[in-house]
Formats: structure tokens, sequence, C-alpha cells
């Protein structure tokens, strides 16, 4: 049974890791590529995109994939939808494999929003010092004049390309991110205010927790819209089972 794991996230890397020991288990991780050095999941590894839902459609038939699972970032909302339209047209069973989103809680002072750029538009309002934990995509929005007066701590695992904002500091980094370490993060470059996907996970979720005990405001950018009609299922574990009865 080859079964395609669609990753580049942590649940893809332990989905992969659970399924390797499988007798009669052949796994493909198909990594989009877009970090230069990512840590490979165990068994066969691809790089790069398939030309769309018909391309990767046209994939699936010629390696013969019995299987197919959506473990993507919850923001790779292009490569979901191609997924859903691939495996329709191949006739091959569809799993997404979702990380539940983030929860406020008692003490949080989070502002919801639902693109970059209106996380850019009500920036100004809330602070001066930014820590901008949205990876090194989509930089663009916070380089307008209306951003001009802020400045920007970056976080991300490669360096970021223009167009990005003039006054920013690159901290190139990797999570997990530990509780103490962003504490000392918002601390030390005195932010007073976050911006954040809303990846969910517990790998960069300290930043929360180290906003709300510092009173500092966050700006959630919800996740985009996915295809509906797809199975899902939060973990890794789930996604085995899954795995093990449609194999037998």
């Amino acid at each position: 049974m080859h079964v395609l794991i669609l990753g580049g996230t942590t649940e893809g890397r332990r989905l992969a890791e659970l399924l390797a020991g499988d007798a009669g288990l052949w796994v493909t991780s198909s990594l989009a590529g877009r970090v230069a050095a990512p840590r490979l999941p165990p068994g066969e590894v691809r790089v790069g995109g398939f030309g769309g839902a018909e391309g990767m459609a046209a994939w699936l038939r010629e390696h013969r994939v019995d299987a197919l699972i959506d473990a993507t970032h919850p923001f790779a909302g292009t490569i979901s939808f191609n997924a859903a339209r691939a495996a329709a047209t191949a006739h091959v069973p569809l799993l997404a494999l979702r990380r539940p989103g983030w929860v406020a809680g008692e003490g949080d002072d989070w502002h919801t929003v639902d693109s970059l750029e209106q996380a850019a538009r009500v920036l100004p309002a809330l602070g001066e010092r930014v820590f901008l934990a949205t990876g090194r995509m989509g930089l663009a929005a916070f380089a307008g004049p209306g951003t001009a007066a802020l400045w920007f701590l970056v976080r991300s695992v490669d360096a970021p390309e223009p167009p990005y904002p003039s006054r920013m500091e690159v901290l190139l980094d990797r999570g997990p991110f530990t509780l103490d370490g962003e504490r000392e993060l918002v601390r030390r470059h005195r932010v007073d205010v976050v911006v954040t996907k809303d990846s969910g996970g517990a790998a960069t979720a300290p930043k929360l927790v180290a906003a709300r005990e510092a009173g500092v405001p966050v700006v959630v950018v919800r996740r985009p819209a996915l295809p509906e009609a797809v199975p899902e299922v939060a973990t890794p574990e789930e996604a085995v089972e899954w795995v093990r009865s449609a194999a037998w």
C-alpha cells in the first residue's frame, strides 16, 4: 500500500515516523521546498510542487498511490484544495490531518483578523515594537507607509526577501520554542504587540503565554477556508488508524 503524505509539518514528520515500521506500507512524504534545509522524515521524500491539481492527480496515478494524507500547514490553503480535487479525480481516499487552532484563555488580549493586511492596519493602535511571528512569507503586508513608524522583530527559519519592513531585525530560529525563551525574547526586545497566524500546536504556542504574562496584545490571523467534506483528524496517531483501516 502506497501512502503519500503532503507534509512539511511536525505532524507530517511524526506520521511518517509512525508508519515507517509498518510492513506492507510504502510511505512517500512530499515537501513544498520553501525551507532551505527542512527536517526530513523517514521514508521516501519528494520536494517541490506537482503542477496544480491535475499534476497531482497524474502523480497519484503514475505512482499508484492508495491513500493521500494532507498534513500541510493550516495556512497552506492552495495545496489542500488541490489535494481534494486530485484525490477525487484519481479516486484516491483522502484524509486531512489538521492540528486544532488556539483558543484564547483568561487574561489574553487577542485581536482577531482575517489577513496579514488587516493585521498591519490594526497594529499602529496597539503598539510600536512588534514581534512578527508569521514567518518570512507575506512580509510585504507590513512594508507600507501605514506601518513605517513601527519596529519589527521577524523570526523565521530562513532569511526573508524584500519587500519587508524598513525598520526590522531578523531572528533566524526554528521551533519548538520554550516559555522561558519567549519570555526573554519579549523582555529583551521590549515587545509591546505580537502578530501570529492561528497555526495551532504546541511548538510555537509559548509566545502566547509569554504575551499574556507581559500584558502584551496579540493580533491573531484566522485560518483560511479549507475544502469541505474531507475526513479530518487532529493527531498523527488517529491518521495511523485511518491508514490501517484502509489497508486491511
